[in-house]
C-alpha cells in the first residue's frame, strides 16, 4: 500500500465504533490555559531574556519575543482549528495522518518526539543547575561527581538531580492527568507570583539609559534572537496533545491554546523590558540573569525567592512536555507504527503507564549524561517543522468533507495559514548548519524505523 495512505477521520473521533482505546475526558478550558502557561513559562523567562539580549538582540529582545509570538500565534490558530475538528491525542502527528497521509504523519511524530524529549531533558538539566545554586545559599551542595553531565575532565559523571526529577514527574503522570493538573495549577500560580514580584521590585530600579542603543545588533540581531527565543514558547503545542482528554474540545481547545500564548507573551515582554532596564544588556550573558540583576541592586532576598521560583516553576515545563511526549507515543502505538505495548492503558489509572516509564527512562539517560545546552536550536527545528506542516494542513482540512463545519475556524483563510507556514520556514533558515546536520541524522534514523517496522505493522496495512 502507499506510504501516503490516510486515516479516515471517522475512525479517530471518540464516538466511532472501531473499539480503539480512548482516554478519559477530564479537562476544561481553564485547565488547558494553566497547562499551557505551565509548559511555556520556565527556562525561557528565567534564562533567555538575558543571554539572547547580550549576544544577539540587546534591549530590542522585546521585538524578538514579539516576532516569535506572532509566528506562534498564527500557528496557534491553525492548531486550534485542528484540535477543534480532530480532538484526538497525538497533536500534529494525528492531524498529519488525516491530511497528508502516513509517511508525513510519521515524520511529524518523529520530529515531535525529538522536541518533547530534548525539551524535557534540557529543562531537567537547567533545573538541576538552579537547584545547586539554591542549595548553595544554605551552604549545602550536591557532590560534584553526580551534579553534572558526563565530563570527567571537570569531575562530573552524571546528573543525578536531573534524572530524579524526570522520574518524579513520570510517576506523577502515571497517577492521572487530572491529578497532574492540580499540581500544575498550584505551581503555575506560584510561578506567576514570583515573576510579578520581580516586575514590582525591578521597575523602581530601571534606568532608561540602559536601553541605549536599543537595537545594537541591527534588524539581523533581532531576527536571530527571534529564532532563539522561539524555544521559550515551546509548550503551547503540547496543549493540543490533551485534546482527547478535554470536555467540549471545540470550545475549550482554542481557549487553552491561544489564551496560554497571550498570557506568556505579556509576561516575557514585561520581564525583558524591566531586565534590560535594570542592567546593561552587555552584562546579561549569565546563567541566571533575573537573579543576577536583583543582586546587583542589592535585592538579595528577592533574588533568593526568584531562584526558588525557578526551581519549582521548571517542574511544570517538565510535566507538560513529558505529558505531550507520552501521549504522542501512545498515538503512535495505537496506530501500529510503534509496538502495541506503547498504547496499553492502566485499568486502575486510565493512563499509559508502560509507555510513560519507557519514554521517561530514555529521556532521563539523556538528561543525566548528555550536555544539552547547545541543542536548544535542535528542539526549535522539530517544532518549526511541525508548525509549518500544521499551518499548510489547514488548507487541506477545509477541503475534507468528513470534517465538521462547526467549531473554531482560522481567520483570514487561506492567507493566514500560508503566511504562518512561510514565517516558520523563514525562522528555520535562521538556524545554524550544525542544527540541520544533527536533525538530518535524527530523521534518517526515523526513516529506518518506519520502513523496517512502522510501514509493515501499521493498522492501515491490515
Amino acid at each position: 500500500m502507499s506510504i501516503f495512505r490516510k486515516k479516515p477521520l471517522n475512525d479517530l473521533l471518540p464516538n466511532n465504533k472501531s473499539g480503539s482505546v480512548q482516554l478519559k475526558k477530564t479537562l476544561n478550558g481553564f485547565d488547558l490555559i494553566l497547562l499551557g502557561v505551565g509548559a511555556i513559562v520556565g527556562t525561557g523567562i528565567f534564562i533567555l531574556p538575558g543571554t539572547v539580549a547580550a549576544i544577539h538582540s540587546g534591549p530590542a529582545i522585546v521585538f524578538s519575543f514579539v516576532i516569535a509570538a506572532i509566528v506562534c500565534a498564527l500557528a496557534a490558530m491553525c492548531y486550534s482549528e485542528f484540535a477543534s475538528a480532530v480532538p484526538v491525542a497525538g497533536s500534529a502527528y494525528t492531524y498529519g495522518y488525516v491530511i497528508f497521509g502516513e509517511f508525513i504523519a510519521w515524520l511529524l511524530g518523529w520530529a515531535l518526539l525529538l522536541e518533547y524529549g530534548l525539551a524535557v531533558a534540557s529543562v531537567a538539566s537547567g533545573w538541576s543547575s538552579y537547584l545547586n545554586a539554591f542549595l548553595k545559599g544554605f551552604h549545602l551542595h550536591i557532590p560534584t561527581a553526580i551534579s553534572g553531565s558526563f565530563d570527567p575532565a571537570n569531575g562530573t559523571y552524571f546528573n543525578l538531580p536531573a534524572i530524579l526529577i524526570v522520574f518524579l514527574v513520570a510517576f506523577l503522570l502515571t497517577r492521572g492527568i487530572k491529578e497532574s493538573t492540580r499540581v500544575n495549577t498550584f505551581i503555575v500560580i506560584l510561578k506567576i507570583g514570583v515573576i510579578l514580584l520581580f516586575l514590582a521590585v525591578g521597575v523602581f530600579y530601571v534606568k532608561p539609559g540602559n536601553w541605549q542603543p536599543f537595537m545594537p545588533f541591527g534588524v539581523s540581531g533581532v531576527l536571530n534572537g527571534a529564532a532563539l527565543v522561539f524555544f521559550a514558547y515551546l509548550g503551547f503545542d503540547a496543549v493540543s496533545s490533551a485534546a482527547e482528554e478535554v470536555k467540549n474540545p471545540k470550545r475549550n481547545m482554542p481557549i487553552g491554546i491561544i489564551g496560554s500564548l497571550l498570557v506568556c507573551t505579556l509576561l516575557y515582554v514585561a520581564v525583558s523590558v524591566v531586565l534590560t532596564g535594570i542592567v546593561s544588556y552587555k552584562d546579561l550573558n549569565v546563567s541566571d540573569p533575573v537573579a543576577f540583576a536583583l543582586q546587583l541592586i542589592n535585592q538579595d532576598w528577592v533574588a533568593g525567592i526568584i531562584s526558588l521560583g525557578a526551581v519549582i516553576g521548571m517542574l511544570t515545563v517538565i510535566l507538560v512536555m513529558l505529558y505531550g511526549g507520552t501521549r504522542l507515543v501512545f498515538a503512535l502505538g495505537r496506530d501500529g507504527l510503534l509496538p502495541k505495548a506503547m498504547a496499553e492503558i492502566s485499568p486502575k489509572y486510565r493512563t499509559p503507564v508502560k509507555n510513560t516509564w519507557i519514554y521517561s527512562v530514555i529521556i532521563a539517560i539523556f538528561a543525566g549524561v548528555v550536555p544539552l545546552s547547545r541543542l536548544a536550536e535542535l528542539v526549535n527545528m522539530g517544532t518549526l517543522f511541525a508548525f509549518m506542516m500544521v499551518s499548510l494542513g489547514i488548507i487541506f482540512l477545509r477541503k475534507n468533507k468528513d470534517v465538521s463545519k462547526s467549531g473554531f475556524k482560522t481567520p483570514f483563510y487561506p492567507v493566514l495559514p500560508i503566511v504562518s507556514s512561510l514565517l516558520c520556514l523563514f525562522l528555520i533558515t535562521r538556524l545554524q548548519p550544525l542544527t540541520w546536520l544533527v536533525c538530518g541524522i535524527w530523521f534518517a534514523i526515523g526513516l529506518v524505523v518506519y520502513f523496517f517496522y512502522g510501514k509493515r505493522h501499521s493498522n492501515l496495512n491490515k
